[in-house]
């Protein structure tokens, strides 16, 4: 067995245990912590972010608000960053010509899952982790995303407390599209900043 093995399996244990202990207390009930991970990982989707993105696209004071206070204004769209006891911070960066954004955890792999879903393999990698904080025009170019020289590059370190979400530039010509089909052109890379919309 790995050393690997065995911290997971230390952690596993105390997980139990606390469940147990908050169980044996009334504070839960039994498997009361699995059904709110299940329910919360069902309504997570790169579909949530989408909808956000379609929003900031069309509503320029809608945009306001979320780059302002990303918490209050997904409420607006019946959407929140709570996933456990309290509230994880969501700051939403928007990209334009001057400056493109990219989201890392270099500690693990920290993510906003109710708005973007399950975090991709990629991204929870060692090496997306170091080598995009060092070298991300590097990175992005691996995604297929060149940008011209004199685009700006910020990378947002994501942690337990605060989650990043990128708002994608608008693609030109889609000036009569709908929310719902303005939805259907973002993917999650763009939500990561991996890739243009």
């Amino acid at each position: 067995m790995s050393g690997d093995h065995h911290g997971s399996s230390a952690i596993s244990e105390r997980v139990r245990h606390v469940e147990a202990l908050l169980e044996a207390r009334g504070l839960v009930d039994e498997g009361e912590i699995d059904r709110r991970i299940d329910e919360f990982l069902a309504g997570g989707s790169p579909a949530n972010g989408a909808r956000i993105t379609a929003r900031a696209w069309t509503d320029p004071e809608f945009r306001d608000r979320l780059l302002a206070d990303a918490n209050a204004a997904i409420r607006e769209v019946g959407l929140s960053m709570a996933g456990g006891l309290q509230e994880q911070r969501l700051k939403v960066v928007a990209n334009s010509a001057e400056e493109h954004n990219v989201v890392v955890c270099t500690l693990c792999s920290c993510y906003p899952i109710a708005l973007l879903g399950p975090s991709p393999a990629w991204y929870k990698s060692e090496a997306y982790r170091s080598r995009v904080v060092r070298d991300p025009r590097g990175v992005l170019a691996e995604f297929g995303l060149d940008l011209p020289p004199t685009t700006r590059i910020s990378v947002w370190d994501a942690s337990a407390e605060s989650r990043y979400m990128v708002v994608p530039r608008r693609p030109e010509g889609t000036d009569g599209m709908s929310e719902e089909q303005l939805a259907g052109l973002v993917t999650r890379k763009g939500l990561i900043g991996t890739a243009a919309v």
